[in-house]
């Protein structure tokens, strides 16, 4: 049975991030030199007081150190915190699901040994996926209906020399790249059907990053380039690993989390534009009790809840696949949905919340302009919607795309 009734232990974590967001991120991310979305550096000090709440290894066993918290956690706790800074959510919200993916699920237990202690002890160890290659074709676009282009194709390249794996290539627009201190990296290997993933720590010889300073959507990232880049021949992951990571990208895959995150910037402006209501008097009485001003925080609202909605139950699905399969829940990427309707939602909600604060929305040293630029950056970033409701009509029309996308091998 669907059921989103929350456990008191996911009350209290929700209550606990939601506290910290409002005393200690708030106050930080809404700084004047943070609303420069154009130039907004990363609070470590932040970073690192969340990891000492558990919430950089949210994800992780408890077995392992973790907190072992289920998908449906997860939306929650990035919500709250992208609520408070879209940043400090991105950041945590892909060390967190990486460190379960790695350490619970793909590495051997003589990785595991090794990386776990440091994974745990250091509150700045921070992960990233290093899979995505420029390509001058798009995924799908023009291959609507068609055999995904053949152009796209792993070009990193990894070659065993002796005890180590030697690396050339380059990623680009790898989330974390800049404060990550273990990279998962999409190789390809001569003679072998399918890419494979190495362990590539980030004081490797021979690997460099270029942080993308003032053009990255929420978070941190940059470029990855690898030259004659070595690595211990343990390093390589099972069969499984290239697939499995490729799900974190893969439309439809994986869990909500940054669905979530949008949610929580479309919170936030409601919030903010909600506290300006009461507190602004134009003509004698408050701006809520003005009916324009009324039905638009009331369509915010609308918005919001029905936004939650989808990404929950796509959560919620995640963590219950066996709802989808005695047809419970309908056999669609809900994950796709969510992603579709919650960025577009968020655009009108941030934009709404503007226009509640009049001229002052569109001062750069007001939050809104914040808002909404987030909001804008979740409606285009990764595949984008475009490619997502290209996707969902292929489902919908009963199209079946040949398998050469990595998350389908």
């Amino acid at each position: 049975m669907y059921n989103l009734h929350l456990s008191a232990e996911q009350l209290e974590i929700r209550d606990t991030v939601r506290d910290f967001a409002t005393r200690e991120i708030k106050p930080v991310a809404l700084k004047s030199d943070r609303l420069d979305v154009c130039d907004r550096r990363l609070p470590m000090q932040l970073l690192d007081q969340a990891s000492q709440m558990g919430l950089r290894t949210l994800a992780l066993s408890e077995d392992r150190g973790g907190a072992g918290a289920d998908h449906l956690t997860c939306c929650i706790v990035t919500e709250e915190l992208a609520a408070g800074d879209a940043d400090i959510a991105a950041v945590l919200a892909t060390t967190s699901w990486l460190g379960h993916l790695l350490i619970d699920r793909l590495m051997s237990d003589a990785q595991r040994e090794r990386l776990l202690p440091k994974f745990t002890g250091d509150d700045r160890f921070h992960l990233a996926f290093a899979g995505h290659e420029a390509d001058t074709d798009t995924r799908l676009g023009v291959n609507y209906h068609r055999p995904a282009s053949a152009a796209a194709g792993v070009r990193t390249t990894a070659v065993k020399a002796g005890n180590e794996w030697v690396i050339n290539g380059a990623k680009d627009y790898v989330a974390n790249a800049p404060i990550a201190k273990l990279f998962a990296v999409l190789v390809e290997i001569a003679g072998q059907l399918k890419p494979k993933i190495l362990l590539v720590p980030a004081d490797a010889p021979g690997i460099s990053v270029r942080a993308h300073d003032k053009a990255w959507p929420h978070g941190c990232g940059g470029d990855v380039a690898f030259k004659d880049c070595r690595v211990p021949a343990d390093n390589l992951l099972g069969d499984d690993a290239a697939a499995l990571l490729a799900s974190i990208d893969a439309p439809g895959e994986g869990i909500p989390l940054f669905q979530a995150l949008n949610l929580g910037i479309g919170r936030a402006a409601y919030d903010a534009a909600l506290d300006y209501a009461h507190l602004r008097v134009q003509g004698g009485r408050p701006l809520i009790e003005h009916q324009a001003i009324g039905s638009k925080l009331a369509e915010m609202a609308i918005r919001l809840e029905v936004a939650r909605a989808t990404v929950w139950q796509a959560a919620w699905a995640s963590d219950h696949p066996e709802a989808i399969a005695d047809r419970s829940l309908p056999d669609l990427p809900l994950q796709t949905i969510a992603q579709v309707f919650t960025s577009e939602m968020m655009v009108k909600a941030t934009k709404d919340a503007a226009e509640i604060f009049g001229a002052m929305g569109v001062m750069r040293d007001m939050p809104l302009q914040k808002y909404i630029h987030d909001a804008r950056v979740c409606l285009h970033s990764g595949n984008g919607n475009s490619e997502a409701k290209l996707r969902l009509a292929e489902i919908i029309a009963g199209y079946r795309r040949p398998v050469q996308a990595l998350a389908a091998e």
